[in-house]
């Protein structure tokens, strides 16, 4: 997208929405970590999370995938879950080479206390924005999403 002002200069309202994305991105992080109890990462939460909603095993490949994370942290995020009790990690009966994740009940429970930990800075962050204007902004942040997911996925499979 290029502004009337001329060719390939950028469009001001296009950089303005992303530093928008971007530094409430990195004030959201920063609040959530340090509400998460002691000992859990923000990262260890949202593979619980993730777990908790989706209500099956999970590949670690297909963990990073969703979380937009390398393999190589996904590992790291999983040990130090799995030492707390809280996944469980199981070969692939079909194929050895491959292993799944699930929530422990122990991690369900981690999960929840994170969750009552969080909830009332996510409830502060909004405070005043009101449902209809979240209802409306959603869509199209889900879209952003989307697309820049659609064009990260190809490069990932390289």
């Amino acid at each position: 997208m290029t502004s009337a002002g001329g060719a390939g200069a950028a469009d001001p309202l296009v950089a303005l929405v992303f530093s928008e994305i971007a530094m409430t991105d990195q004030l959201l992080r920063n609040r959530l970590a340090r509400a998460l109890p002691r000992g859990m990462e923000l990262s260890q939460f949202l593979v619980l999370n993730h777990l908790a909603q989706v209500g099956h095993e999970r590949s670690p490949a297909q963990l990073a995938h969703v979380l937009h994370v390398t393999r190589g942290a996904m590992t790291n995020t999983l040990a130090r879950l799995e030492g707390a009790g809280h996944v469980h990690v199981r070969p692939d009966w079909d194929d050895g080479r491959r292993k799944f994740v699930g929530i422990s009940p122990a991690g369900r429970t981690a999960r929840d206390a994170a969750l009552d930990a969080i909830t009332p800075v996510l409830e502060a962050a909004v405070a005043g924005v009101g449902p209809d204007r979240l209802r409306q902004i959603l869509p199209v942040l889900r879209e952003l999403r989307q697309r820049l997911d659609r064009e990260e996925t190809p490069q990932r499979k390289a």
